[in-house]
């Protein structure tokens, strides 16, 4: 098959495997609210202008243009109307309290049907099982990979030895490695007493570790030997959690190969951890790195393939893996990967506590529980639900701010694409 239509397949292809995991995010929403009666008016996946839509009970279901999100719409989301100062921030709150308030029936609200009628526990469920939902697949992905095919990571074996803590210098100071007397070819087994079957694990021990007595047990043509304890070194080494950045930290000065090894729920378990922490610290700087791609888009400097990148260019990034010249279990593994790494992210940022995120409702459901608490506490009158409502000028904003940032990005992968090859 020609290499481009299998580009141009693959990235269709993943674009709506994307759109279904939105669809799942929704979903996770919206079984719990069916399951505690909440009357849901509409399910939808996009947003703008409605491409296909049907109705079925009292749910209306859809897809719409611009595949950016999704929503599903359950009624009672703003409490009921309070009497108070005529604010400009009031009408706001008003205006969309007495639109929603529209589709709703006496029968609705006798029959406990509203969203915010429902206990505090279960409006907790029905907003973070989207995320959940997201975070389930991510994992469930991952761990397909990782048990069929295996992670391609640094295996235990010895490739190389650093003799000179610094070549350059003119006396040699000898790494701990090869004052112990590792070779090439040796497999690590333990360190300083502790066996270690990652390298990653064994890394950080001896990052950990500092200049302290560094000992390491290996196996050698078949027998494990125990080579004697040296002093250890502080040297400068990249830092595991900032991409780019270094660290003074303890160092070993050995270089492993790369195995593909089979991965377990707990292995999984830890990369997408490490997948997380990094995804965290990517959204709270993407509004910056928004612009730096704006920045690079205009000045024409290409594009730094470690910046945030939209569904688009995740897209194009699988249309390229699809057609890449490489055995099809490969490509298969990235292409599924890459789909994991995709829902991460998609459960991660919706766990910003702003609207519209639902982050922003689960702040909104805690400080409504921890409110009705101080007043019983203190014996006052029942405060009741907290007003979302007053908060639509923050979601307006937020709003706005992340279809800017999803233009710029979709135009930057459009005419200048991130490659990984």
């Amino acid at each position: 098959m020609n290499s481009t239509l299998v580009t141009v397949l693959g990235a269709l292809l993943f674009f709506a495997l994307i759109l279904i995991s939105v669809g799942l995010h929704e979903i996770g929403h919206f079984i719990p609210g069916k399951l505690f009666h909440v009357r849901v008016l509409q399910f939808f996946v996009g947003f703008g202008k409605t491409l296909w839509r049907t109705q079925r009970g009292e749910t209306e279901y859809g897809v719409k243009m611009l595949p950016l999100g999704g929503y599903v719409r359950m009624l009672g989301m703003y409490p009921p109307y309070k009497e108070g100062k005529d604010t400009r921030l009031k009408r706001i709150a008003d205006s969309a309290r007495e639109a929603e308030w529209d589709d709703i029936t006496p029968e609705d609200q006798a029959s406990n049907r509203l969203y915010f009628q429902k206990p505090l526990w279960q409006r907790f469920i029905i907003m973070v099982s989207g995320v959940l939902m997201n975070l389930i697949l991510a994992f469930g992905l991952t761990l397909g990979v990782n048990l069929a095919y295996g992670q391609n990571e640094p295996g235990m074996q010895v490739s190389s030895v650093v003799h000179c803590l610094d070549p350059s210098a003119d006396v040699c100071t000898l790494t701990p490695a090869s004052a112990m007397g590792v070779q090439p070819g040796d497999r690590v087994v333990s360190f300083n007493g502790t066996t270690y079957t990652r390298w990653a694990d064994l890394t950080a021990a001896v990052r950990a570790n500092q200049d302290g007595m560094v000992q390491l047990g290996v196996l050698r043509d078949g027998q494990l030997l125990e080579l004697p304890s040296v002093h250890g070194v502080i040297a400068t080494v990249s830092d595991p959690d900032n991409a780019g950045q270094t660290i003074q930290a303890g160092y070993l000065g050995v270089s492993v190969g790369y195995e593909m090894v089979r991965v377990g729920p707990v292995g999984t378990a830890q990369q997408l951890w490490s997948m997380t922490t990094a995804s965290i610290q990517a959204i709270g700087k993407l509004p910056v790195t928004a612009v730096h791609v704006l920045v690079d888009m205009v000045t024409g400097t290409p594009r730094d393939p470690n910046g945030p990148i939209s569904i688009v260019g995740a897209s194009v990034i699988a249309g390229d893996v699809a057609a890449a010249d490489a055995p099809l279990s490969s490509r298969v593994a990235f292409y599924v990967l890459l789909l994991g790494q995709v829902n991460l992210f998609v459960g991660l940022i919706n766990l910003v506590p702003l609207p519209p995120f639902d982050g922003g409702h689960v702040v909104s459901v805690l400080f409504e529980g921890v409110r009705r608490w101080f007043a019983k506490l203190r014996g006052r009158p029942d405060p009741g639900p907290a007003d979302t409502a007053k908060l639509l000028p923050l979601t307006y904003a937020v709003t706005v701010l992340l279809i800017v940032i999803g233009v710029i990005l979709i135009v930057a992968d459009i005419i200048s694409p991130v490659s990984i090859f």
